[in-house]
């Protein structure tokens, strides 16, 4: 056994069978931000056999505080942050099959990339793509790992096909944030309070040691010193669309992705959003214009400057991107701003 993973092997839960198991098995993480980098760090050096990575984004000094694969020079060379992981990560561990993709993980590209996947990790910023990684993992049978983060609160939860609830399923008990790092802030401690969790489970599915596998729903303020495990048992739903009696892999379907329109004569794109529900405006206002934006509004709208662009976003979850034609751009600021 190399003896690179000497401490790792010492460790009862893996020993020297589990770390033959781990160097055989492919892991799948969208996103190669904050938890993406973490978790592909710590995966690679654990040394699982080929990490594929997704990622649409480039490197930007703002990440460069708690994102750990990432370095002043990448920043400078704008270089996209699956290359910049990919070069990393192949100077940490050359044993591991690193592959990078950039681009957007659309239902499309996730039903390619999953074929022999073990396990995917969440590691993405936006719920239209978890959406899509959860009905993936439903209709393939690859078990997956929720995580999120936003200042100092941080959750996780790891969803086996034909055992635990889906996502969709949680969304009908759990009220997950709506905060966005760019709206909330984010301290790096809790980002790796995240990835111990996300990484923690990864390794356990990747021995195949599914009685360890944790079923329930974790959530924690770090700043505030709370600590919350709830047991999801009772909230698999037998009518869940997603992994219910009578399944149709709704996220999957390209009618319910966001949709982006560029508005005819004019430099806008209108979003609206795949999931429905309405907006606190008051609130969402309050967290913007802590962060410096101007921001204007009615009862009905708010309308955010950006620069260049400026954001109007409706109760509905649906905005108006001005001052630009770029769709991909638009759903960018859109997901950064609301997730």
């Amino acid at each position: 056994m190399n003896e690179r993973y000497s401490r790792q092997v010492l460790f009862p839960g893996i020993g020297k069978e589990g770390q033959a198991k781990i160097s055989s098995k492919h892991v799948l993480i969208i996103g190669a931000g904050a938890l993406g980098s973490g978790s592909a760090e710590v995966l690679t050096r654990a040394g699982v056999g080929k990490l594929t990575i997704v990622d649409r984004d480039y490197v930007e000094a703002s990440n460069l505080q708690r994102q750990q694969l990432y370095t002043e020079e990448d920043v400078a060379e704008k270089l996209p942050k699956a290359a910049a992981a990919e070069k990393r990560l192949k100077a940490i561990n050359s044993d591991v099959k690193i592959i990078s993709i950039i681009g957007d993980a659309t239902p499309e590209l996730l039903e390619d990339l999953v074929v022999g996947v073990d396990v995917m990790l969440d590691a993405t910023d936006n719920f239209e793509t978890r959406m899509a990684m959860n009905d993936v993992s439903q209709k393939y049978k690859i078990p997956w790992i929720y995580g999120a983060c936003v200042g100092s609160y941080g959750m996780s939860f790891s969803m086996i096909p034909g055992k635990t609830p889906c996502l969709n399923c949680l969304l009908r008990t759990i009220p997950l944030q709506g905060m966005t790092c760019d709206t909330g802030g984010i301290i790096s401690p809790t980002v790796q309070m995240v990835i111990a969790h996300q990484t923690a489970e990864a390794l356990k599915m990747l021995v195949e040691d599914w009685e360890s596998v944790r079923t329930s729903f974790v959530s924690f303020d770090l700043w505030r010193n709370q600590y919350t495990s709830m047991k999801m048992s009772k909230a698999k739903f037998p009518g869940c669309l997603s992994c219910g009696d009578e399944r149709t892999y709704p996220f999957l379907d390209h009618e319910n992705m966001t949709k982006t329109t560029v508005l005819c004569g004019r430099d806008t794109v209108q979003i609206r959003p795949s999931i429905k529900g309405e907006l606190s405006l008051d609130r969402l206002a309050g967290q913007l214009n802590s962060l410096g934006y101007t921001v204007k509004g009615n009862p009905y709208l708010l309308s955010v400057e950006m620069g260049k662009e400026r954001m109007v976003i409706f109760q509905d979850g649906r905005a108006l991107i001005h001052g630009t034609k770029d769709l991909t751009h638009a759903k960018s600021i859109y997901q950064r701003i609301l997730g």
